[in-house]
């Protein structure tokens, strides 16, 4: 696929998640900073970019989750598109060092995680309905068009890995999913599809903890064809005393200690829970990883008009 297809794709994929938050009341904010300290990070610490900026130390950031997150008491259903930047050293068809990231966050009332997966449910199949819409893109539609018409599958991860095992892989609860794993669970389903209810341990602390089964958090990644996951969302802990609880005990924090960090690092987000603790849930979106799904290509470098990784000579773009 040539890279003008390619950037009409990418395009369009964006124009249609702009539209859904339209459609929705979510406020898109602009102007959620890309240089930021350590509260930048997804929750691989090791591959954020260090910068100086002026004399602190900066990093590029990976999210922009957590200043949505200030937004959220006084606008309820915020978004952004942001460049998320990775200091990925593998140059391979998974690895991208810095791509678009669409992400939202939104108050809640009730269950947050349905009303989450709804959210991105919907925006996914708005971004693919918007390629569908651009006659100038030559594609499957077909393919695309049964995503958009299907509701996608929704599992939890105990039965991702019940799953995994009746296909004779050797995974674990505690375990994150590989790509192999990923691919087999989408090609099983046959579509685009949820997995559910993380083990703690390894993901984001601020990801709220389930109430009836503490091993777990209520996350969600949705899992799409080729690509694998290409969203990762949670709704958050609102409690202050968990959350810091949480942090504390996070391998995150643990490595930040280790490095000279502290607490102090985060308490602008601790004291921001701790004063407004609304219930809250959001994600974030790889557009390239839809863009690959949608494409039906196997190497994400050919799913964006830019491709950056380890290997890219930043003087022959």
């Amino acid at each position: 696929m040539n890279k003008p297809t390619v950037a009409r794709i990418e395009s369009a994929l964006s124009r249609g998640a702009d539209d859904y938050f339209r459609e929705h009341d979510f406020v898109r904010i602009p102007t959620v900073p890309h240089i930021v300290g350590i509260t930048g990070a997804c929750e691989n610490i090791d591959t954020l970019f260090k910068i100086d900026y002026f004399g602190q130390r900066g990093f590029l950031t990976q999210t922009g989750q957590l200043a949505l997150e200030l937004q959220i008491p006084e606008l309820e259903r915020v978004c952004c598109e942001i460049h998320s930047f990775r200091a990925e050293p593998d140059a391979d068809n998974r690895h991208l060092t810095e791509f678009p990231l669409i992400e939202f966050e939104f108050a809640y009332d009730g269950d947050g995680l349905p009303q989450l997966l709804d959210h991105i449910e919907g925006t996914v199949k708005r971004m693919m309905t918007a390629v569908l819409q651009d006659e100038r893109v030559q594609l499957d539609t077909d393919r695309i068009q049964q995503m958009v018409e299907q509701p996608f599958e929704r599992i939890t991860y105990r039965d991702a890995i019940n799953l995994l095992h009746q296909m004779d892989y050797t995974v674990e609860f505690g375990d994150d999913l590989k790509h192999e794993h990923e691919h087999a669970l989408t090609v099983h389903t046959g579509k685009p599809t949820f997995v559910m209810k993380y083990p703690e341990c390894i993901k984001f602390f601020n990801m709220r903890r389930d109430r009836t089964d503490p091993a777990i958090v209520q996350s969600a990644d949705l899992l799409m064809p080729y690509s694998g996951e290409a969203v990762g969302s949670a709704v958050r802990e609102e409690d202050p005393e968990l959350l810091v609880e949480k942090l504390k005990n996070s391998a995150m924090y643990r490595l930040h200690l280790s490095r000279g960090g502290s607490l102090s690092d985060f308490e602008w987000y601790l004291t921001a829970v701790r004063e407004r603790p609304i219930p809250h849930a959001g994600c974030g979106i790889g557009l390239s990883r839809v863009t690959q799904c949608v494409l039906g290509e196997q190497d994400i470098r050919r799913s964006t008009a830019y491709a950056m990784n380890a290997k890219t000579d930043l003087n022959g773009m």
